[in-house]
């Protein structure tokens, strides 16, 4: 727990560290219970554990302090379902919440759909994958920071 003033307290101290190491491009995971958190690690990406945790909860407090990448068609991507999970109409109610979260945030660009294996892939490379307790079937959702002008540095 993280207690300082503005800092959401379910941040740990290694997510803070982690979100002000980012750079501009740099891209984070928060990946559900089912996610494979650990083997997509050893390609390079930094593990951090927040098993307690939901995503949107997680979701809501990171986006008080990341800035998304606005020179992107979307600057949040989540795992597109696959053919048999479309085929019998399974239904993502948690990506509703996610673009509300998003567009509370003053993003408003649509969810980029990512196909399962492209989506492990592009998590191998990204700075970190933050594993959650989430049970949400597709859960899982990159974010792409963004810059921040210097007007907002104060």
């Amino acid at each position: 727990m993280v207690v300082l003033k503005g800092v959401p307290a379910l941040l740990s101290p290694e997510l803070l560290y982690a979100l002000a190491r980012m750079g501009h491009g740099d891209e984070i995971v928060l990946a559900d219970g089912n996610f494979p958190t650990a083997s997509l690690c050893q390609h390079g990406a930094m593990e951090i554990r927040a098993d307690g945790l939901g995503i949107p909860e997680l979701l809501e407090a990171v986006l008080k302090l990341l800035p998304l990448d606005t020179y992107v068609e979307s600057p949040a991507a989540v795992m597109e379902l696959v053919a048999s999970d479309q085929a019998r109409g399974l239904q993502t109610p948690v990506w509703t919440h996610y673009e509300s979260l998003l567009q509370m945030s003053g993003c408003w660009k649509s969810l980029e759909k990512v196909e399962r294996f492209a989506f492990y892939e592009r998590a191998k490379k990204a700075f970190a994958i933050v594993a959650t307790g989430d049970t949400a079937l597709y859960g899982n959702i990159i974010l792409k920071k963004g810059v921040l002008d210097s007007d907002e540095l104060l």
